[in-house]
This record gives C-alpha cells, structure tokens and sequence, in this order.
C-alpha cells in the first residue's frame, strides 16, 4: 500500500476533442493506448487526473502570446465548447477531476500543483498530446517541481514523429523514465 509520501498519480493531457481528435492523432493508436494506461490506473488506485487547455469566454489570456495564440488558432478553446472536452475514447468517469490550464505546460495558469499536494502525490504518469507541446512542457516543469516522473513514450504522440523519437529518446530519458503502456502495466504487478 502506498503512502500519502509515495502516491502516484497517472496525467492524461490534452485528450480534448479540439486535439486529439485531429486525424495526426487518431491514427496512431495513442487514444487506446492512453485508455489502457488510464484502466490500468484505476485497477491499481492510481488517482487519473485530466488536463485540458481551454480559455475563457472571450479569451483574453490570448493576448500575452502570439505563440499561443498560433496553437489556440488550431480549434475554438472556449472552456464551455466541445472541442475542450476529454475525447469519448478515453473513458473519462465521474469524479475523475479536470484542471484546465491557461497555457501549454499542465501547470501554467491551473491548479495542478494544489491537487497534487492534495493527492500526496510524489510522482506522475504523464501521457498526452502533443509530445513537443504539453508533455515536453510539463516534463521540464514538474522536474523542477521535485516530482519523480515517468512517460508512457506510446501513450504520447506529436504532428512530427522525429519530434516524438527525439523527445522520448534523448530529452526525457534526462528527468523522467520513459517506457511504454505495456511495460509500465506489467510493473504494477
């Protein structure tokens, strides 16, 4: 039995309808494999936490960046529009919480960090889309943040797939160990 010192909690990113319901995502099979990562999660009492991007109405957080302004151009962030809602794939269950960020990193402009001290938690799952965007971002953040991290490599998926194999293969493996759905459910036991 885990501690409240050494909980773990599983980070599923941006599997909003507004991105990974883009073709670039749906094909490549990181949908089913981050619901099997999210299953395994829940058979083991591993909190699942949901992040998505979305804005307020109007919004205004749109100003400060043309950078994000260009990724937000992508699909209507709206937080009340259904392109900000988790894709049906993933099985998303009541009472699973949602933190909505204002950026790209799962910490910026959310609460992110609050429910996990709330959880206890020490380290995280991370999966989500894109790769060079959401996971990359919140990689480097909750490094710095003291969390222990794991990336599920085939549970994320990028526009670029050279992108994908650079990050997971020569960033990441720098402050996180990265595996797959399938080995890291076998590690559960």
């Amino acid at each position: 039995m885990m501690t409240d010192a050494d909980r773990t909690v599983l980070l599923a990113m941006d599997f909003q309808n507004g991105i990974a319901g883009d073709e670039a995502f749906t094909s490549t099979g990181v949908l089913e494999r981050a619901r099997d990562a999210v299953a395994a999660a829940r058979g083991h009492d591993i909190p699942v936490v949901w992040v998505r991007v979305a804005l307020r109405e109007g919004q205004p957080e749109l100003a400060a960046t043309a950078s994000f302004a260009q990724i937000a151009a992508h699909g209507d962030l709206d937080e009340a529009h259904a392109s900000t809602s988790i894709h049906e794939t993933l099985d998303r269950h009541q009472g699973e919480p949602i933190v909505t960020k204002r950026r790209i990193s799962a910490f910026t402009g959310s609460d992110l960090e609050v429910l996990l001290r709330g959880y206890g938690a020490s380290s995280l799952v991370l999966t989500g889309v894109a790769t060079s965007g959401v996971v990359l971002s919140t990689v480097r953040q909750a490094a710095d943040l003291d969390f222990e991290l794991t990336v599920l490599a085939d549970a994320c998926a990028d526009r670029d797939p050279e992108v994908h194999r650079l990050l997971t293969e020569k960033v990441f493996p720098k402050q996180a160990t990265v595996t797959t759905v399938q080995d890291w459910i076998a590690s559960l036991g």
